[in-house]
């Protein structure tokens, strides 16, 4: 039994970090998910951390560098653009129903500039309402609950709309609507 534990956690264990193990692995998450830049850099980073934790003595500086060369060159063939990405991201969070705040947040968070966000939403004409109303049909709230449930639930429909990062002159118009 406690041969089978220790199995399992030499199973576990990371593999060497290698720049061509570094690239197998970037190359394997690209063709699953697309990513920015700073996306990828700390998906990678995050595999050197779980190898040097298990091998204290093992220097993550030179795998940095790694990292850095891997990302240039990828950016170089076209593997990796932050704009297209950006661009793609956009698109399906809209039609989601998701609100420019919300966009902008979780992109911010993927390491794009957030200049570009707000220059690819106005090239796009996001339009806040429209978007706000698919969310409410989506939600099956506001101007698309049942007629006599309305006014009961119109706090909670605002209040969801707010926490979806809808501006309150949106939530207040899209209340209004009459499906």
């Amino acid at each position: 039994m406690l041969e089978d534990k220790e199995k399992i956690k030499k199973s576990r264990l990371p593999k060497k970090i290698t720049p061509q193990r570094l690239k197998n692995i970037a190359l394997y998450y690209l063709k699953r998910f697309d990513s920015s830049v700073e996306n990828l850099r700390q998906v990678l980073q995050r595999r050197v951390y779980d190898y040097a934790y298990h091998n204290p003595e093992w220097s993550k500086d030179e795998a940095f560098n790694w990292i850095e060369e891997i990302l240039a060159d990828f950016q170089r063939y076209g593997y990796l653009d932050d704009a297209r990405y950006a661009e793609i991201k956009i698109k399906n969070y809209v039609d989601a129903g998701k609100s420019a705040r919300y966009i902008a947040g979780k992109l911010k968070q993927k390491g794009v500039v957030e200049s570009m966000v707000q220059d690819l939403l106005e090239e796009q004409s996001y339009d806040a309402f429209a978007t706000a109303m698919h969310f409410a049909q989506k939600k099956k709230i506001g101007p698309f609950r049942n007629a006599e449930n309305r006014e009961t639930f119109k706090q909670k429909d605002m209040a969801a709309l707010l926490r979806a990062g809808f501006d309150y002159d949106t939530v207040l118009q899209v209340l209004a609507q009459e499906e």
